[in-house]
């Protein structure tokens, strides 16, 4: 009877690439699911924490944002000798069709939009594709296509079923 010795995943990230490489696919698919699974209890966990952190001091770094006359940004207090670095970010949104209104008025202002705004363009590949073929022509040249990243799924068959 052979024993087979299991690759930990703590061992994984010591070993070289070439003996993982080398290993069976079964060991390979095993210790996907294990780091798969260890990934979705740490997410969770860091959740969970974030959540009692907030309840804990969401108050605190209210009170001190308002005695910094702020709304959003880092504020900093003590908590039993340890300092608690409060951060709430700025979001700002933009309205997509006052600023293309806006742009439209800066031009026919004589102005270059361009020096107050930044100007995308997308175009959704579903809609291109339905496109019709003269319309995508035009197109083409300012299209590039790239592949992603390659991504491996191992699959083990269940005996039996």
């Amino acid at each position: 009877m052979t024993i087979l010795n299991h690759i930990t995943l703590e061992a994984l990230p010591r070993l070289p690439i070439a003996e993982i490489v080398a290993l069976p696919a079964g060991e390979l698919a095993r210790l996907q699911r294990e780091a798969d699974d260890a990934l979705r209890k740490a997410k969770f966990t860091v959740t969970w924490l974030d959540s009692a952190l907030t309840q804990k001091y969401a108050d605190r770094a209210r009170q001190a944002r308002a005695e910094g006359e702020k709304d959003n940004g880092t504020v900093r207090f003590e908590d039993d000798g340890v300092t608690v670095v409060a951060d709430l970010p700025k979001k700002v949104e933009w309205d997509q069709r006052d600023l293309a209104d806006l742009v439209e008025r800066i031009k026919a202002e004589g102005e270059d939009p361009r020096d107050y705004v930044e100007v995308s363009l997308k175009v959704s590949e579903r809609k291109y594709g339905s496109w019709p073929t003269h319309i995508r022509s035009l197109f083409e040249p300012a299209r590039t296509v790239r592949a992603g990243k390659e991504t491996f799924e191992l699959l083990v068959e269940q005996e039996g079923v």
